[in-house]
């Protein structure tokens, strides 16, 4: 007869603060960008254009489009989010949850945007990219 393995309370404590810890940051991120979505979309659409990331024929159309992934991501449930973000989850070890929703908009969504010439880089320069703008942002 096998085993069963049951945690201790010190172990399930711990794992359920990590992970109550983890959902609050998260919140925490998607409620910051709720109230400014503005201040977050134009460096990073200024950004992805000056490291060369997006080829656009009008910079206010991708601020524009970026502006409305935010607002999308701003009022979306729990499910669309993860939905959204599950092919790139794996894309960086502690990834956030804003700059994965906008990296996963870039990749999939952006690229057949009418002003996008095209998209350059590999996934986690983007994220890269959209990371260090965003991390500027957030508290």
């Amino acid at each position: 007869m096998a085993k069963v393995f049951r945690p201790s309370n010190r172990e399930s404590s711990i794992l359920s603060r990590i992970e109550s810890s983890k959902e609050h940051a998260r919140r925490a991120a998607i409620n910051f960008v709720r109230d400014d979505p503005t201040r977050f979309a134009n460096p990073i659409a200024m950004k992805l254009v000056e490291e060369h990331l997006v080829e656009t024929t009008n910079k206010n159309a991708l601020e524009e489009q970026i502006l409305k992934c935010l607002d999308t991501l701003c009022h979306a449930d729990e499910f669309d989010v993860d939905y959204q973000i599950a092919p790139f989850r794996n894309l960086v070890q502690q990834p956030n949850v804003v700059s994965l929703f906008v990296t996963a908009f870039v990749i999939e969504k952006l690229i057949n945007h009418k002003s996008v010439v095209d998209v350059f880089g590999s996934d986690a320069d983007i994220y890269l990219c959209v990371h260090k703008q965003v991390a500027k942002l957030l508290p």
